[in-house]
């Protein structure tokens, strides 16, 4: 009897022991993990990246100090405006590449349009010295079919180009720079009719 009365009370200091035991790993399951930041950091270094990020942000807000590193690297004076011409300039040259679809109707506009970049300076905001040089340059028409075109429309009314059409205005602006020069003559090329038109063939010779 005794022995059954021992046998039992080992039993009871096993299951007690247990019972302890499963009750601590529950607790300890219960129990939040430790919550990490981005990438597995701990909280603290996300709040001490904003609090840097912030002051970053404070000290480029304020003046740079004369001849330091970062005074050298302000935008330069006047960027805006430079920023605008380029704007306006590259919708010009759209504007003009349209227009060069029907040459003969639209020449007298693309004239409009170079002596808009030649009064505005927008040829500056690419960097080039004179109009003349950025013709050569950027102007598929050529420097000068570019500035006869400038010259048409401070010469002749819009009705009149049209009335005559593009052949016969740029004749007399070739004869027009023929008085004007000593010698007489004139240089270039009138230019030639756009792709949409149909050029006649030459009748041959004895016809």
């Amino acid at each position: 009897m005794a022995t059954k009365k021992a046998q039992k009370g080992k039993a009871d200091t096993k299951t007690g022991k247990a019972a302890s035991k499963g009750s601590t790993s529950a607790k300890g399951a219960e129990q939040p993990k430790r919550k990490l930041g981005l990438r597995g950091a701990a909280p603290w270094a996300a709040r001490h990246a904003a609090k840097h990020a912030a002051e970053a942000r404070a000290r480029a807000a304020e003046p740079p100090l004369p001849g330091s590193a970062r005074a050298t690297i302000r935008t330069p004076s006047g960027a805006e405006d430079i920023k605008a011409k380029i704007g306006l300039l590259h919708n010009a040259l759209v504007q003009i590449k349209q227009l060069r679809k029907n040459m003969n109707k639209g020449f007298y506009d693309i004239g409009i349009v170079l002596r808009d970049i030649q009064a505005k300076r927008l040829y500056e905001a690419k960097g080039f010295g004179t109009f003349e040089a950025f013709l050569e340059r950027e102007s598929d028409l050529g420097k000068t079919t570019s500035l006869r075109l400038i010259r048409i429309v401070n010469t002749f009314i819009r009705e009149a180009t049209i009335e005559y059409g593009m052949d016969r205005i740029f004749g007399a602006i070739m004869s027009l720079e023929a008085s004007d020069s000593p010698d007489g003559k004139t240089s270039g090329k009138i230019p030639p009719p756009p792709v949409s038109t149909q050029v006649l063939p030459l009748r041959p010779p004895g016809r």
